[in-house]
């Protein structure tokens, strides 16, 4: 496998990281369901053909998104897990083949499927104890969510009645009808608007105040259950009935006016398509939005059997809704600078209704796309809402072109900023390098200087962020530290009373000390993660010394090769510290932080410490330190700190509850040690 190959995966994993992130943890997806959908086949087909690419924290081995630092974490006792996609009635047909297949099913013997509407909006869990609600969470990444207890009890039964199970897991949908969505965007400013139901239903469940949530019109449904301590039923059916009983919103209650039946039965791939064709055709009439269908094998004891693959059970599949269309006119193509510095084109339409919906605008997507449909300004074209979420250019007209049409040129500096706009090989996207002073990217960029992993500063959210943004009081990362002279200005704004302001105040002047390595990570620079920035600040040891070498990448061939020659760091992030260190105020701005802030060195790890070289996992809640001390600790000690359990493993630390990682570790006689013993091991 050559260099090429890898860089494509890598560039693959990387946006379709971003794209997560945008859309499970800031309800803000910048592509289509179908773009997203194209981008996860084509990294699927990758690790297909070389699966020695596949890593456990491959994005095909994941769900959704981790969760966001602002709720707190919780491990779900059942992982929530996604669901694989169908397109075509082969994709629905294979579907059924391997379920034949895996449970030895014979042509005769039949599979009942239940099909259920796939409504669009954001997953919850919430758990019930003796009829009581007492905890809801996110879907998160899957095994760990965030916790929404507060938002989700404004929405669902705080009290079950009838015969419920002492212990009762549910998983359902939040969603936001047309009318409720229409009725909310219509008192919010302009920038805060919503795009669509879906991303209004997640934004407004995932608010630090519940009561905005609780004034947002939220509905729900439930489509399925994770821990029970006792059984409901034999089928997926039964369960749903049972669940209904006891008070809950199911899936079921979308059929009542419309089906006779309870939940729609398919004995056969006929059943399933005349179902699919018929929902398709009345999808316009419902007052919320649906991308698909969703189809589950009934049994339950086939549904054991079946199990799952990567992030998706084996016995349910979501088939997919093609877009719908419509023809308009393109009058204006506008760059729009995202949040992460990616230039983003978006065609200015003439307002046309595609699916109910006003279209006045339509993504382009990148260069290439512009490129490889010639679209320009003044063409007629083919217009279409994939996913219902944002609607995109699906062909031109070229015979009602206009005669003094030109070819649309891509933008090669970035409009808001003017620094150069750079792409990298391999990628469709251009991205700003203007970085720390481009105001498209200022929020996200002070976020994430302050965000936990970085400076770690309290009390200075995205919320607080965009405020003194707003208002002028912070233009980049380094006004952060200016704060304290404005003090007044502060405390006169409705929320900072005298305590709070003196907390943050306090939190930035404590984030002035900061290591070398989490000071690289919190500048934002492309492809430099926390490993990464471990490395650079491992490879360097000070920050002046790291900023010498850096500002010299452009003109210095020898100190580039220096960088890429580093184990653990290539040509990618070595051409991303050079674009970022080739903008004048970008090192100016970094420059100005190395004089203000307390930067320490890095040690280098004792090759004589006794955990040097190995492999050691935390598992559990630790009481004497945090889970972050612990492995800034093992590492500076030469250790290498996991996240999950294997046969290389040669230490688990258990804390107070440890769960699976510690059953495993002993299932491997790997070496268990309390966080005591490990203590005194590393003293």
């Amino acid at each position: 496998m050559n260099l090429d190959i890898k860089k494509k995966w890598q560039q693959l994993a990387d946006e379709i990281r971003s794209h997560d992130a945008l859309y499970y943890q800031q309800d803000k997806p910048i592509i289509s369901d179908a773009q997203y959908d194209t981008l996860r086949r084509e990294l699927e087909e990758l690790e297909k053909t070389f699966p020695e690419l596949q890593t456990p924290d491959s994005p095909t081995q994941k769900v959704g998104a981790p969760p966001l630092e602002k709720f707190a974490k919780v491990r779900h006792s059942i992982p929530m897990l996604s669901l694989a996609n169908a397109f075509t009635r082969e994709d629905i047909e294979e579907f059924l083949e391997r379920i034949r297949r895996f449970l030895g099913l014979s042509e005769q013997e039949e599979i009942i499927l239940v099909g259920e509407l796939k409504i669009d909006g954001l997953s919850f869990s919430a758990r019930y104890e003796n009829g009581k609600f007492i905890q809801g969470l996110t879907r998160g990444d899957g095994e760990i969510g965030e916790n929404i207890t507060d938002n989700l009890a404004t929405i669902l039964p705080p009290q079950l009645h009838g015969n419920f199970p002492k212990i009762l897991e549910v998983r359902g949908e939040i969603y936001m009808t047309h009318e409720n969505f229409a009725s909310l965007n219509s008192t919010l400013p302009e920038d805060d608007k919503f795009a669509n139901p879906r991303n209004a239903a997640a934004g407004s469940l995932r608010q630090k105040d519940a009561s905005i949530t609780a004034s947002r019109k939220l509905d729900y449904f439930i489509y399925s259950w994770g821990e029970t301590s006792e059984k409901l039923g034999d089928t997926h059916k039964e369960y749903i009935k049972a669940l209904g009983h006891l008070g809950f919103r199911t899936i079921a209650r979308f059929f009542g006016n419309w089906r006779q039946n309870f939940i729609y039965t398919l004995h056969s791939l006929n059943d399933i398509i005349a179902f699919y064709e018929e929902v398709h055709k009345e999808r316009a009439n419902f007052n919320f939005d649906i991308d698909g269908l969703v189809y589950k094998v009934d049994r339950l004891d086939y549904q054991k059997r079946l199990g799952e693959v990567a992030r998706a059970p084996r016995w349910a599949i979501a088939h997919k809704f093609p877009a719908e269309q419509a023809v308009t006119q393109i009058e204006a193509i506008d760059i729009q600078v995202g949040r992460i510095g990616t230039l983003t084109p978006v065609a200015r339409l003439k307002p046309v209704t595609v699916g109910g919906v006003v279209v006045s605008n339509a993504t382009l997507h990148n260069e290439d796309e512009i490129k490889r449909k010639d679209i320009r300004v003044g063409d007629t074209i083919v217009i279409q809402r994939a996913g219902d979420v944002i609607p995109q250019v699906v062909s031109v007209d070229v015979g009602k072109r206009p005669a003094n049409s030109t070819e649309y040129k891509f933008p090669e500096v970035c409009p808001i900023c003017g620094s150069h706009a750079v792409r990298e090989e391999g990628e469709v996207a251009r991205r700003c390098t203007g970085g720390l002073m481009c105001e498209a990217q200022l929020v996200e960029r002070i976020r994430h200087f302050v965000s936990r992993g970085a400076l770690d500063i309290e009390g200075l959210g995205e919320k607080q962020i965009q405020a003194f943004w707003n208002d002028g009081l912070i233009k980049n990362v380094n006004d952060i530290f200016d704060l304290a002279n404005k003090a007044d200005i502060i405390s006169a704004r409705e929320g900072w009373g005298k305590k709070s302001l003196k907390n943050l105040i306090a939190a930035i002047e404590k984030s002035r000390d900061v290591t070398l390595e989490k000071f690289i990570y919190a500048l934002g620079i492309r492809h430099v993660g926390e490993v990464t920035a471990k490395l650079l600040a491992r490879e360097y040891s000070s920050a002046e010394n790291w900023f010498f070498e850096m500002k010299q990448l452009a003109s210095d061939t020898t100190k580039r090769e220096a960088v890429n020659n580093i184990h653990g760091i290539g040509d990618i992030v070595a051409d991303s510290l050079t674009d970022f260190f080739s903008e004048s105020h970008n090192v100016e701005i970094v420059e100005k932080l190395i004089a203000r802030l307390s930067i320490k060195d890095t040690k280098i790890a004792s090759s004589n410490s006794p955990v040097s070289g190995k492999t050691v996992v935390f598992t559990g809640a630790l009481t004497k330190m945090t889970r972050a001390e612990a492995k800034e600790r093992a590492e500076n000690m030469g250790a290498k700190v996991a996240s999950s359990v294997s046969a290389q493993t040669n230490y688990v630390i258990a804390g107070d509850d440890a769960g699976s990682k510690l059953k495993k570790a002993r299932e491997l006689n790997v070496t268990v040690l309390s966080e005591d013993e490990w203590l005194e091991l590393v003293k």
